[in-house]
């Protein structure tokens, strides 16, 4: 297979990245640039790579919803007998990758890796469309299924049983707080002279420095 990559060369005209233009705290820097690519209308703004790497050093990444941000890190949703959630017990740190392409930018973060408590991970399963309450039930997350009849007919048999009501959470549904140690942002510019701005944390708070592109 042949595949003329020189067709894919887009150049990047967009923004520019100044250091004293960004909030000291990535954080509330992060919160700037999310609440933009939001206001623009990009579908699933909030979708971003996971990378975990469980006791063997074998990494692993896909995408999941970010769903919720704040002082204390990033917060995402699953179960905790897949993959992930088995990577995360055995190897408590994570990298996330939000790439926005309208805009050029991404944010690469990375740090420690922390449960949410019970509580928060129940109220957000019921905030989740019936529908998706129902999926998150039918079979362990990622475990081999004889096709995809089995899971329609699984769908069928717990609409049956719920019938459009409550549905409770599975018993290993959880949340993860991604608590950041390094949050890197990038900006894409012209020539592939790109900005990169990386905030590092240590015992007095965080230091800000730029990076070669």
């Amino acid at each position: 297979m042949t595949v003329d990559f020189s067709d894919m060369r887009r150049e990047y005209r967009y923004s520019a990245l100044e250091e004293s233009a960004m909030d000291p705290d990535p954080m509330r820097q992060f919160d700037v640039w999310f609440k933009h690519v939001a206001e623009l209308g990009l579908e699933l703004p909030n979708a971003v790579v996971l990378a975990t790497a469980g006791a063997d050093g074998r990494p692993s990444a896909r995408y999941v919803l970010l769903k919720d941000y704040g002082e204390k890190g990033f917060v995402f949703y699953s179960r905790a007998d897949s993959p992930k959630g088995r990577q995360l017990a055995e190897n408590p740190r994570a990298a996330l990758l939000f790439y926005w392409e309208p805009v050029h930018r991404q944010v690469r973060v990375e740090g420690p890796v922390e449960s949410v408590s019970a509580t928060e991970a129940e109220e957000y399963f019921r905030t989740r469309p019936y529908g998706s309450r129902i999926s998150a039930r039918l079979a362990p997350q990622s475990s081999v299924v004889s096709g995809r009849e089995f899971l329609e007919q699984r769908r069928g048999e717990l609409d049956r049983q719920f019938q459009g009501g409550d549905v409770p959470a599975p018993e290993s549904w959880t949340g993860w707080r991604v608590v950041p140690d390094s949050v890197e942002f990038w900006q894409g510019r012209e020539d592939r002279l790109h900005d990169r701005v990386v905030y590092s944390r240590d015992q007095s708070g965080w230091t800000r420095r730029r990076l070669a592109p």
